[in-house]
């Protein structure tokens, strides 16, 4: 079966190029990238893009797939459906689950039903410690040989040291990726919002921006120690990316992330106690959000993810300080982020490095690429078609996104796994 994409604009983040050319596909792996001009090869069935932008799909790490324990709020097939209209075909997922994955067994049982339910490629990581408690470290060879691909306790630091480093340690023996939540915890502990003249006005508890600084530095004193692969999960202040760029410049092998929705919202968007936009770590000033733009830009911060976690309206619906953090954002991820390619921040080759390339990269996923012999993994959009956002139309359980009824810019047509249409508008 081969697949022809014509009169496509292809945005290949390897290449760094945004340019119309044509794409082959041939037993669900890209054959061959040609350029305009190229006479085009016969195929079995041919997809004219009309112009419009194909990509590599995006790799989405830090997902939440409530299962096992709160299905209720978004199960495999729901998050498949989502990330799937997102224009997402590779889904990582998160062990802060009920339980946690931090068993052989539990892993196995969320990657059957992953496979059974999802329409897009699901890896999942394991915890850190059993239970994310932080006092022993999982079973670190047994859960790559059963597919973990890294290995976080999620928004749970790990405040012991000698517990991280040795979980470090192991880590570095075994080949395996820490990914980490760079927080001081006792100082962010209970906060709601950045400290600042906003939080001080709405009266709720804030945490200073150097909470995150002090907990990557804690972390990159570690990585020193031990040599380990690591990833902060999310780098959202100012104060935190020169200690980035100096670990990077001294060899250290660290990667960081961000979220969408560190990138496009700013503390103001709370405005009147809106639930919806509390978020971990809690939203920042607009001076934090454009460096953190700037560190994307420069490839300081490599990876945009979505940090998608689905809540209930019964855990939303409460006092902002008593309201639980989070924002589904599988299906808004490439919208949003289409804001800052508007807004003239970044480009596009930029923006699918950071969302597909990248993730894939550090993975050791193959996907993410525009070239032969990569997975027909594929997302064509339509950059310009603007809309207004109904959070009720959205795939997932919940609906907790920040985004509802605001005007967006740039929608999904169709999404591609393997050379298979698994969403098409």
């Amino acid at each position: 079966m081969t697949l022809l994409f014509t009169n496509a604009r292809l945005i290949n983040p390897d290449a760094g190029t945004d340019a119309m050319g044509h794409l082959l596909v041939q037993d669900g792996a890209i054959v061959s990238v040609l350029n305009e001009d190229a006479p085009l090869p016969s195929a079995d069935r041919i997809v004219d893009c009309g112009g419009k932008c194909l990509a590599p799909g995006i790799v989405d790490i830090g997902v939440k797939v409530c299962e096992p324990g709160e299905r209720h709020k978004e199960s495999y097939k729901s998050a498949g459906l989502a990330a799937a209209a997102g224009g997402v075909t590779t889904i990582v997922t998160r062990p802060d689950t009920l339980p946690a994955i931090d068993t052989p067994e539990t892993l196995e049982f969320v990657t059957r039903r992953a496979q059974a339910d999802a329409p897009i490629n699901v890896v999942s990581m394991a915890a850190l410690t059993k239970g994310r408690e932080g006092r022993e470290m999982v079973e670190i060879g047994f859960m790559l040989d059963a597919g973990a691909v890294a290995f976080s306790d999620c928004d749970k630091v790990v405040q012991n040291a000698k517990v991280f480093s040795r979980a470090l340690t192991y880590a570095k023996s075994c080949g395996a990726l820490v990914i980490a939540h760079p927080q001081e915890p006792v100082l962010s502990a209970g906060a709601a919002a950045t400290s600042g003249k906003f939080a001080t006005l709405r009266g709720l508890p804030a945490v200073s921006p150097m909470a995150e600084r002090m907990g990557l530095d804690r972390d990159i004193a570690l990585l020193e120690m031990t040599g380990a692969k690591y990833h902060a999960d999310q780098i959202t202040t100012a104060r935190a990316l020169p200690a980035l760029e100096r670990a990077k410049k001294n060899g250290l092998d660290i990667t960081a992330g961000t979220s969408i929705h560190h990138l496009t919202l700013n503390e103001l968007d709370v405005a009147d106690y809106r639930t919806f936009f509390k978020v971990k770590p809690p939203l920042r000033s607009e001076e934090d959000r454009l460096a953190i733009v700037d560190a994307v830009r420069s490839g300081v911060i490599d990876i945009i993810s979505s940090m998608h976690t689905p809540q209930d309206e019964e855990s939303k619906r409460l006092p902002f300080e008593e309201a639980a953090s989070g924002a589904v954002a599988l299906e808004t991820l490439l919208p949003a982020a289409l804001r800052l390619y508007h807004a003239g921040l970044l480009d596009l080759p930029t923006l699918f490095r950071a969302m597909s390339l990248n993730p894939a990269k550090r993975l050791g996923l193959a996907g993410g690429r525009l070239k032969a012999g990569a997975p027909a993994d594929l997302v064509m959009f339509d950059a310009d078609v603007p809309f207004v956002l109904d959070r009720f139309k959205l795939r997932s359980k919940s609906q907790n996104t920040p985004y509802d009824t605001q005007r967006m810019q740039g929608r999904v047509l169709a999404t591609f796994v393997a050379g298979e249409c698994v969403f098409e508008r």
